[in-house]
């Protein structure tokens, strides 16, 4: 594993079960012993100056870890006197109302949902204010419109300048809040870019013409484009460009070729590649190679 993550980004980790997200944050943060290799964090060496770097870094694990009889506010403060930092109710506070939770600060945790238990997790882990913030599957269990709520708290986080690494499975996460994505199975990094750079790069569109009679052969005006005959000549299917939009813009010459050529279609389908496409080829290529 090589790995640098810029300041103030969002950096978007993706990878199947077993893959070695978590472990690898458990390194950063510790948690976990490395067998070799060095991690160092604002410049400073995480074995050597461990507890330094431990209080700058904040961590959402997968698993919800607290006192469910104690009260939302109580754990809160706990996080942050844990790290060594003087108390501030004023920031105690103002963390517990961008998560919503200010209305449920005297609850015992165990009477919140679990959309909500997720929330403390969160408010823990920025009480002592760190500069880099690990999200573990934040989301995970929580349902599509507190998600949304979510991902708004973590890009309000970045446009206060916390750096932050995200693990998910879910790809529109990715997509909607990550400036980065890496691609990591079986413990190695397969990709790493910027989100724009991986799509221009790897994703394409495909368009489905249905023709209104059947060819047998591609008319060599068409020769040019990427296409192919399917379903007994039913079908001619275009497979090309990249995340740029070139794909579009072939689909749309193809069909004024076709028009001009006088070959009818009754219908047309087209699809763009999404980040989730990208990773799942990404994923099932290095497994082939594996194989092999």
């Amino acid at each position: 594993m090589d790995l640098q993550i810029r300041r103030g980004e969002i950096f978007a980790l993706l990878g199947p079960n077993g893959a070695g997200k978590t472990t690898l944050i458990g390194a950063v943060c510790g948690l976990v012993n490395p067998t070799g290799g060095s991690i160092s964090a604002f410049g400073l060496d995480i074995r050597q100056h461990w507890r330094e770097v431990r209080r700058r870094i904040g961590l959402v694990p997968q698993e919800l870890a607290f006192d469910m009889f104690d009260k939302v506010i109580r754990q809160v403060r706990f996080s942050r006197g844990m790290f060594g930092c003087a108390p501030d109710e004023a920031r105690i506070e103002e963390v517990l109302r961008s998560l919503s939770l200010w209305d449920k600060r005297e609850e015992p945790i165990r009477k919140l949902s679990g959309g909500m238990k997720r929330r403390v997790m969160i408010a823990k882990a920025l009480a002592h204010d760190p500069e880099l913030l690990f999200l573990d599957e934040p989301t995970a269990g929580v349902d599509v419109e507190l998600r949304r709520d979510m991902w708004a708290q973590i890009e309000a986080l970045r446009q206060r300048g916390t750096t932050i690494i995200l693990t998910t499975h879910y790809i529109e996460e990715a997509e909607e809040m990550a400036d980065r994505v890496g691609v990591i199975n079986k413990g190695q990094l397969l990709l790493t870019d910027d989100k724009s750079a991986i799509m221009a790069r790897l994703g394409t569109t495909e368009a489905h013409f249905i023709l209104a009679a059947p060819m047998q052969v591609v008319p060599p005006v068409l020769a040019h484009y990427p296409i192919v005959l399917e379903d007994g000549g039913q079908r001619l299917v275009y497979r090309g460009g990249d995340g740029t939009g070139k794909g579009k813009r072939e689909v749309a010459e193809l069909a004024q070729d076709l028009t001009r050529a006088q070959i009818a279609f009754t219908g047309l389908e087209t699809r763009e590649s999404t980040l989730e496409q990208i990773f799942v080829d990404l994923v099932q290529q290095r497994e082939r190679e594996l194989a092999a």
